[in-house]
C-alpha cells in the first residue's frame, strides 16, 4: 500500500500506561532508535510514587515523554502531539494535556466495563463522542499481539506483556525510526531465553507491519536529522552522565573515587552506574543507612580518596551533622543531592527545586559550603568535575544539587575530547611545614585557597589530630579559646568565598532588554524556551543562569543592576529569589510552581510577556 510521507520539523509523543506494561522501556527504546537518526532530543519519564498501585488506576499510571526535532531544542515538549494510551487510565491521566487535534492511539482491548469503572467513566469514551476533537486510532494492542504470537513458544502471559512492543513497531513505522538496534537490544536483554528474542521480535515486526498494511493511518512522518556539532554523541540521562563525571573526575585526579550510598529515588541509578566502573578505581558500598554512607565517604576523603555521597533530600537531613564535620576537619567531599518533591517522603518520583536552602543554609553552627547546580542531563557529566574540582582544591565538601527532572531526562552529549577536561590532580602533604623543619601544621593554609594541607594517614611525621572539636589556627589542637573559634569560623567561611567560579554570563542579543530571567538548575530549558519564544515575536528579554549558587559569581550584582527587572521561576516558594534579595537588595520577581512537574515553555512564556510589556 503506497502512504503518502509527510516531513515535520519536531514530534512529541507520550507512552502511557500501567507501571507493568513497560511505557519506560518503550520510550527509551525509542529515543535510542531517534538518536540514531541525529534528532535532537529531549525526554521526561514519569514514574508512579506508589511502588504497587492497583492495575488500572490512576496512581499506577507510568508514562514516557520524548520530544525530538530537526532542529535544537531545550524541553521535553509543552504538549504530546500523539498519546499512546494502553488502558483507560492512561488515557484518563494524560487527556487534559493533549491539544485539540492530535493523534490518540488507545489499546481497544482494556476498555473494559471493569477497567472503566476503575477511573470512573460510566461510558467509554471511545464511543460517547467526547474524543471528536482528537484524531483517534483505536487498535486492539493486546490482542494483535497474542494472535502475531500464536505460532511462537510462550505463554499468554508472556505474550500480552510483548503489546508494548507491537506499539514500538508501529510508532517506528509512523516516524520512519530504524529498529535494527531494537532488535539487538532484544538480543541482548533476553539472551538466556531465545524464544522472547523470538517473540519481541515478532510483536515488534507485527506492530511495524500493521503500519504499514492498515487504512487507519495513512500517512507516514519524517523528521530529518538535526544540525549539531560535529563528532561522537551518545544518548544519555542525567544520572548516568554524573556518574561518568565522577570516574572522569577520579582518572583526572589519580585518585580512587569511594561511594558511599543508601538507596533513594531518585539518587539510586548512580550507585548503579558507578558499582560499573571498577577498572577506573571506582569503590562504591552499599550502607545500611545514610549516616554511614556520607561517614564512610568522609573516611576514605581522609584516606585520601575523592569521596563521594549521594541521595536525595530526606538523605540530606540525615546527613547534616557529617557534612558539618567535613566542614570543621576540611577535607573534600562531593554530596550529591538529586532533588524531589517534598517535604518528608513527599513524591519520591516527582521534581522540585526545594533543597536550596539546605544546600546553602541546612546544618548546624557556621558550616558554609560549595554549591553547583547541572542545567541539563549532559551537563550533569561537567557539574560533577567541577564539584570535584571545587573540592579537591579547596579541600571543602560540595553538594551538587540535581533533581529528578535532569536525573532522569535525557539528551544527546558530545563526547568530549578527554584532553580537555580540567587536571584535578592533587599534591598530598609529604613532609613537616612548620618553620622548624620538624613540625606538621594541618591547618597551615595555602594563601590563594586558604586550604589546608592534605595529609595521608601513616605518612611518617605528619601525625595530627582529627575530629569534631574546635582546632587552633595551624596546629589542629583543640581549642576552646574564643578568639580561636572566631578566627577560624571567618576563615571558613573565606574558603568558601575564595573560591574561584566563572562570571555569569548574558543572553542578550537584542542588547536592549530590560527584563532579565535568572534561573538556576533545570528550570534553564524551559526558560530558554519561553525567551527564544518571546524574541521571536519581538519583544526583547535576557537570560541568565547560575551553577554555582555558593559562591555566587563576583559579577552577578554588576548584571542584575542592568535591568529594571529580574524574573526568577523556580519550582519551589522562592527560594534563591530570597537569597537575592538579601544579598543585592534587588526587588526579584518570583516565579513560583510546586507540582511536582517541570515547568512548560508556554506558561513562562506567557507570564514574561507581561512583565516584558510592562517594564
Amino acid at each position: 500500500m503506497s502512504k503518502q510521507v509527510q516531513q515535520l520539523d519536531r514530534v512529541v509523543i507520550r507512552f502511557a500506561g500501567d507501571s507493568g506494561d513497560g511505557m519506560q522501556l518503550t520510550g527509551d527504546r525509542f529515543t535510542s532508535e531517534t538518536a540514531q537518526l541525529g534528532n535532537d532530543i529531549s525526554t521526561l519519564p514519569n514514574f508512579p510514587a506508589e511502588i504497587r498501585a492497583p492495575a488500572g488506576t490512576l496512581p499506577g499510571v507510568s508514562s514516557f515523554q520524548v520530544h525530538f526535532a530537526d532542529y535544537d531544542i531545550l524541553t521535553p515538549g509543552d504538549a504530546p502531539n500523539v498519546l499512546v494510551a494502553m488502558n483507560p487510565a492512561a488515557l484518563k491521566a494524560n487527556l487534559a494535556d493533549l491539544p485539540r487535534g492530535a493523534d490518540i492511539i488507545v489499546n481497544t482491548d482494556e476498555f473494559t466495563r471493569r477497567n472503566l469503572a476503575k477511573v470512573g467513566y460510566q461510558v467509554s469514551p471511545l464511543d460517547d463522542g467526547s474524543l471528536d476533537g482528537y484524531v483517534l486510532h483505536p487498535v486492539a494492542l493486546t490482542s494483535m499481539t497474542v494472535g502475531a504470537l500464536a505460532e511462537h513458544d510462550v505463554s499468554k502471559k508472556d505474550a500480552e506483556r510483548a503489546k508494548n512492543m507491537f506499539a514500538l513497531g508501529l510508532l517506528s513505522w509512523m516516524y520512519s525510526r530504524p529498529y535494527e538496534s531494537t532488535i539487538r537490544f532484544l538480543e541482548r536483554k533476553f539472551a538466556a531465553r531465545p524464544e522472547l528474542v523470538a517473540a519481541n521480535t515478532a510483536a515488534f515486526k507485527a506492530g511495524w507491519n500493521f503500519g504499514e498494511t492498515t487504512e487507519d493511518f495513512g500517512v507516514r512522518y519524517e523528521v530529518k536529522p538535526a544540525k549539531m556539532d560535529p563528532g561522537t554523541y551518545r544518548n544519555i540521562t542525567g544520572n548516568a552522565a554524573l556518574s561518568l563525571g565522577l570516574v572522569a573526575a577520579g582518572v583526572r585526579s589519580g585518585l580512587p573515587v569511594f561511594l558511599g550510598a543508601y538507596p533513594i529515588t531518585p539518587a539510586s541509578d548512580i550507585l548503579h552506574e558507578l558499582s560499573k566502573h571498577k577498572r577506573f578505581g571506582v569503590t562504591t558500598m552499599q550502607a545500611e543507612d545514610e549516616i554511614a554512607a556520607i561517614g564512610a565517604a568522609l573516611g576514605a576523603s581522609y584516606g585520601g580518596a575523592l569521596g563521594v555521597t549521594t541521595t536525595s533530600g530526606p538523605g540530606v537531613a540525615l546527613k547534616g551533622e557529617t557534612i558539618s564535620l567535613a566542614v570543621a576537619l576540611e577535607l573534600p567531599l562531593v554530596i550529591v543531592d538529586v532533588q524531589r518533591a517534598g517535604p518528608s517522603t513527599g513524591m519520591p518520583t516527582k521534581t522540585e527545586q526545594a533543597d536550596l536552602n539546605m544546600a546553602l543554609f541546612g546544618r548546624h553552627g557556621e558550616a558554609p559550603v560549595a554549591v553547583v547546580a547541572p542545567r541539563s542531563p549532559s551537563d550533569c557529566f561537567f557539574a560533577a568535575l567541577e564539584a570535584a574540582r571545587i573540592a579537591l582544591t579547596h579541600r571543602t565538601p560540595v553538594i551538587l544539587l540535581s533533581d529528578n527532572y535532569v536525573a532522569n531526562g535525557s539528551e544527546p552529549w558530545l563526547l568530549p575530547d578527554v584532553d580537555s577536561l580540567p587536571d584535578l590532580r592533587v599534591e598530598f602533604a609529604t613532609a613537616p611545614n612548620g618553620e622548624d623543619g620538624k613540625t606538621f601544621l594541618p591547618y597551615l593554609r595555602d594563601p590563594a585557597t586558604l586550604a589546608r594541607p592534605w595529609a595521608i594517614p601513616g605518612t611518617p611525621g605528619l601525625e595530627h589530630r582529627i575530629g569534631g572539636l574546635e582546632k587552633a589556627d595551624k596546629t589542629g589542637d583543640i581549642s576552646y579559646d574564643p578568639a580561636n573559634h572566631d578566627f577560624m569560623v571567618r576563615t571558613r567561611a573565606a574558603r568558601i568565598e575564595a573560591i574561584k567560579v566563572p562570571d555569569v554570563e548574558v543572553e542578550d542579543p537584542d542588547s536592549d532588554a530590560r527584563v532579565l530571567v535568572l534561573g538556576w538548575g533545570s528550570t534553564y530549558g524551559p526558560i530558554g524556551a519561553a525567551c527564544r519564544g518571546l524574541r521571536q515575536r519581538g519583544l526583547p528579554v535576557a537570560q541568565a543562569h547560575l551553577r554555582h549558587l555558593s559562591p555566587l559569581p563576583a559579577n552577578l550584582g554588576e548584571v542584575l543592576g542592568r535591568y529594571e527587572k529580574v524574573v526568577i521561576p523556580e519550582m519551589n516558594l522562592g527560594q534563591l529569589a530570597q537569597v537575592i534579595r538579601a544579598r543585592y537588595l534587588v526587588d526579584a520577581i518570583g516565579y513560583n510552581q510546586v507540582r511536582g512537574l517541570p515547568f512548560t515553555a508556554t506558561e513562562l512564556e506567557t507570564m514574561l510577556e507581561e512583565v516584558v510589556k510592562n517594564a
